[in-house]
């Protein structure tokens, strides 16, 4: 990586670490403020909760919403897009050795590990399934939102629960570990959907231990997002699909480009191939930011 590559990396890295900090700290002020007040402070809030939740717009989180359209565009970015964006504005991945290579099934492995109720995860799906669409089929994509009630609420996203997919090229291995649904129960407070294996699990204490969990082969980890959820406040999940084919929008550079990054990843495992992909003008340029 050039000069001028590491130093876009490092200062999105940087832009990002900070936003997330000012969030866990707003959400941390929250939580003082509401065991900490004065008796009539608490009974104050509670009469305003409930007016607010007589009239508010009930929360976006919900069912989830099965949509072959918006699946379609979300895995179709054309490739001239990807092409215009490059890195974008998505920070860059974290090379990582001493570890055996992941694979499944012959073909180099991403693994996958979240919770739908994750606002940091709600962001980094999309680009994931952008990038694995131009190396296989990615089915059974069905649209939610991250947790009312968790920092970037409702963030508009898309789950990996239930899905499929097939390649030629590389095997992804997707664990949507908690629902959206509250369980204090559970170590991350939410209910349980899927269940990660045993040595999925060590692998996710070994290298982290936090959502959203991404490694490529065990050659390529994601360090945090690559983008902070904010971008997509307020958004529905079809204005956030079409902004994936404009290369002027933010929330496109945003997306597309951390999908070139990933897509730049798995080339590297898979000895460049599919060719047509890996050696795109987008992928070759956000090669740097691995």
């Amino acid at each position: 990586m050039g000069k001028s590559g590491r130093n876009r990396t490092r200062a999105a890295r940087q832009r990002i670490a900070a936003q997330q900090a000012s969030a866990r700290r707003a959400q941390a002020r929250r939580r003082l403020l509401l065991a900490g007040g004065s008796t009539a402070a608490v009974l104050t809030l509670v009469v305003a909760i409930v007016v607010v939740a007589l009239t508010r717009t009930p929360p976006k989180a919900g069912p989830a919403i099965a949509s072959s359209a918006l699946a379609a565009q979300v895995t179709g970015v054309p490739a001239a897009t990807f092409d215009a964006i490059g890195p974008g504005s998505a920070s860059g991945l974290r090379a990582i050795g001493g570890q055996p290579r992941l694979s499944l099934d012959g073909k180099p492995e991403v693994l996958y590990v979240g919770g739908e109720f994750c606002p940091y995860c709600a962001a980094e799906r999309w680009a994931i399934a952008a990038a694995l669409s131009r190396f296989g089929h990615l089915s059974g994509l069905h649209f939610i939102h991250s947790s009312p009630t968790d920092v970037y609420p409702d963030t508009p996203t898309l789950s990996f629960y239930r899905s499929g997919f097939t390649s030629r090229y590389v095997s992804f291995v997707p664990v949507e570990w908690y629902g959206e649904a509250t369980d204090a129960s559970t170590p991350f407070g939410h209910v349980y959907l899927q269940h990660p294996t045993r040595s999925q699990t060590v692998l996710f204490d070994r290298l982290g231990g936090s959502f959203p969990f991404l490694d490529i082969a065990n050659r390529y980890l994601l360090p945090e997002t690559s983008y902070v959820p904010s971008a997509l406040d307020g958004l529905s999940w079809s204005q956030v699909a079409a902004d994936m084919h404009d290369p002027a929008s933010g929330v496109g550079r945003d997306i597309d480009g951390a999908a070139n990054i990933i897509t730049a990843a798995i080339c590297s495992v898979t000895g460049g191939q599919p060719g047509g992909v890996c050696h795109s003008a987008g992928v070759a340029r956000a090669r740097g930011a691995l």
